[in-house]
């Protein structure tokens, strides 16, 4: 029996083009706290994450919609071309209130190209092998994500801030020209026209995709407190290039997503995703005791193996639970979930960013619940891709 291709051209290019544009937006996010400081609204620093998120959950319905529509191309082209815009603006908009609008508009980057390029994937790749898939696409995101930050600190110190904004741009602007060799793989799109910008409660939610939520965003609101903590916490602790929690993070979760997405594809997709709860909440723990460098690089790279596991199953779940004709609205459903879980754990951490160890407690907590769901939820799935 033949294996169905996975690793055709178009998955390659669409992978490549991901980690650009995960590089893109990721790159000057250990620098902004400092950045936002420096221009006097050190008392927002909670609002550098909240802000992006807010834009992108807002968004998501629209983009669901539009990829569904009109294709997934067009909502890629939309999401990656915010950033180029952006990133070129925070130079000529150096104020704190400049800054802020610019992190608000730039959400629409994540709320657009993520959607468009999950439902494209979704699209290509056999069923059979979706949670490899996502898994794979989930690797290229993580090393864009992964290589960036580093790259951003290093510029932002020996050139200057403005360079990293620049650099940023033109990650963004090879993620865009890469796109231009792929086919768009919607059948029986629609032109544009701007009433499909005119979004009800169907298109907002997938009612069959709500439990994929409910656990994005227990086990996410993690995410928005690390986002918001690490940096001030690598500065108490001494650590020089405030992005090597994101190194470290991110090989952790190269590490796990292949084969999670793969084991998720056999074993189905809720056991994985309760695994994935407990080492989340490990790692929040292990962050909120860090009192030495070497206990952070754990705490990172034990998220980052629970990150890695847990994010291809979620995408892979979604998809499975929603309706298979509008992959787009599921995904939009799931990642208004994640901006929402990101958004409230960043605000958290920012309201009450001097009690740094209770806040890591409270999301250890809410990842807990997400298992807790799990084990109440009525007919979890426990054969392969099933819901």
């Amino acid at each position: 029996m033949t294996t169905p291709q996975l690793y055709s051209r178009s998955f390659l290019l669409l992978c490549l083009s991901h980690a650009l544009f995960a590089g893109s937006f990721n790159m000057m996010i250990p620098e902004l706290p400092a950045y936002l400081s420096s221009l006097g609204g050190e008392e927002h620093k909670g609002l550098i994450i909240a802000l992006f998120t807010i834009t992108a959950g807002i968004s998501r319905p629209f983009s669901g919609k539009l990829a569904d529509t009109v294709g997934r191309m067009p909502v890629m082209y939309i999401g990656t071309l915010a950033c180029v815009i952006c990133s070129l603006l925070y130079p000529q908009l150096a104020f704190v209130g400049g800054f802020l609008a610019l992190r608000f508009f730039h959400g629409f980057s994540t709320g657009f190209k993520p959607t468009g390029t999950s439902a494209y994937v979704a699209d290509i790749v056999p069923d059979g092998r979706r949670g490899e898939a996502l898994g794979t696409l989930g690797i290229c995101l993580s090393l864009g994500a992964s290589a960036s930050p580093p790259l951003g600190s290093w510029l932002a110190k020996h050139y200057g801030i403005n360079a990293m904004f620049y650099t940023s741009a033109l990650l963004a602007v090879f993620s865009m020209v890469i796109l231009a060799n792929l086919a768009e793989t919607l059948p029986q799109k629609q032109r544009f026209r701007w009433s499909l910008l005119k979004v009800g409660r169907d298109d907002i939610f997938d009612p069959l995709s709500i439990p994929a939520a409910i656990v994005m965003i227990c086990c996410y609101i993690s995410y928005g407190v690390i986002l918001t903590l690490v940096p001030d916490l690598s500065d108490q602790l001494g650590i020089e290039n405030r992005a090597t929690f994101f190194t470290i993070f991110t090989l952790a979760s190269v590490t796990t997503r292949f084969s999670a997405g793969k084991i998720s594809d056999r074993l189905g997709r809720v056991p994985v995703l309760k695994a994935s709860a407990w080492m989340i909440a490990g790692a929040m723990v292990v962050f909120a005791l860090a009192d030495a460098p070497w206990m952070l690089y754990l705490a990172s790279a034990l998220f980052g193996l629970g990150n890695g596991v847990f994010s291809p199953a979620i995408n892979a779940w979604t998809v499975d639970l929603g309706d298979p004709g509008r992959k787009g609205r599921a995904l939009a459903t799931m990642y208004i979930s994640l901006e929402i879980a990101i958004g409230a754990g960043a605000l958290l951490a920012g309201w009450f960013s001097a009690h740094i160890a209770g806040v890591f407690y409270l999301a250890a907590v809410s990842s807990l619940l997400g298992w807790v769901y799990l084990m109440m939820r009525r007919g979890g799935n426990t054969q392969p891709y099933s819901s």
